[in-house]
């Protein structure tokens, strides 16, 4: 596995916990780890409410890093408190790919033995058109 990859991961397990927040919610069931294309790496966890109130761990990462005026993720990985690499969902694939159109080429681990680049998992890309 990749030194970076290999990095990100240890990172992402340290903060995958489910803590329950309250009867309605809870929260870092799933924790992201990024690298920019700074050098930088910013984290992320998931929240989770009864009503589909919440976001994605890779939501919460991504935030961190747009606070630190960066917007090129390099690698970025998702980890679950169930011991699994989790794919970033459509939206965050989106997300990535919407704050920088460079980030098509970020490498995304989807498994422990997988990375795809983010282009290879947005082979439509989703275009607005007046």
């Amino acid at each position: 596995m990749d030194k970076d990859f290999e990095i990100l991961l240890k990172e992402a397990k340290k903060l995958a916990n489910k803590r329950i927040l309250s009867e309605y919610a809870y929260c870092g069931h799933v924790a992201c780890a990024l690298l920019t294309k700074g050098g930088n790496i910013y984290t992320g966890i998931n929240i989770d409410a009864n009503c589909s109130l919440g976001n994605c761990a890779e939501y919460g990462a991504i935030v961190e890093m747009l606070k630190n005026n960066e917007t090129e993720i390099d690698k970025i990985v998702a980890y679950s408190a169930k011991g699994v690499v989790y794919s970033p969902c459509g939206r965050c694939r989106e997300l990535i790919r919407m704050i920088n159109t460079s980030n098509l080429e970020t490498k995304v681990m989807v498994s422990e033995d997988k990375i795809c680049t983010l282009k290879d998992l947005l082979p439509e890309i989703y275009i607005t058109k007046d």
